[in-house]
């Protein structure tokens, strides 16, 4: 192989990369404890056998944006999308280091851990102002989905007008309501899951990769 033709394709590899279409960032967003790292190890385990990140009964478990890039979903009817999956700290109006006490975590930790997780909301912002293409927001079905958090959050992800899919989580437990969240969000879709048992997954996925291609 000559010196031109090596050259002839390391410039061809190098445009290639250059120019190489980014995968569309969709971040997991929503209210501490909602299941945005369940739902993102899920997705990464089916379609990559990974995980994102560790999960836990404590709120703000995730307290900094963690991304896993290149995941490619398809769906049944040959729809496919190739995405990176932006897991967020849940969003709060507020941080209260007794939060993590409660959970028996002595003060010192705890107040480091109000610290850490402030600055992941705020990072998690910052995220969805400059770097977030479409947002699957998270909701756990057996709370009221009518809290502040999520009206504030929901409003300015649509100042942004990025497109929406809300996720009505944990619907294998007894006293979840998917409906109640439908009910609030009627302008969005929403689809019923159990990131943790797996439940509709299928759907989620078929969902993702139309609305979000």
């Amino acid at each position: 192989m000559t010196f031109l033709v090596r050259t002839k394709q390391k410039i061809s590899r190098f445009l290639k990369t250059l120019f190489k279409k980014r995968a569309s960032r969709i971040g997991i967003y929503g209210p501490p404890n909602a299941g945005k790292t369940t739902l993102a190890n899920r997705v990464v385990r089916d379609w990559v056998g990974d995980a994102v990140g560790p999960v836990s009964e404590v709120p703000h478990e995730t307290r900094r944006v963690r991304r896993k890039e290149d995941i490619t979903i398809t769906s049944q009817d040959g729809h496919s999308i190739t995405i990176d999956i932006v897991d967020t700290p849940g969003v709060t109006t507020k941080i209260d280091y007794n939060e993590f006490v409660e959970y028996g975590i002595n003060k010192e930790e705890a107040i480091k851990r109000a610290r850490e997780a402030t600055e992941g909301v705020a990072e998690a912002m910052h995220w969805l102002r400059e770097d977030i293409d479409g947002v699957i927001y998270m909701l756990d079905a057996t709370q009221d989905p009518f809290q502040q958090v999520n009206i504030m959050l929901v409003g300015i992800i649509e100042s942004r007008k990025l497109p929406i899919l809300i996720v009505a989580n944990k619907n294998d437990l007894p006293d979840a309501s998917p409906a109640r969240i439908k009910s609030a969000f009627p302008q969005h879709p929403v689809i019923s899951i159990s990131g943790l048992e797996g439940n509709n997954m299928d759907e989620l996925y078929e969902k993702m990769a139309s609305y979000f291609g």
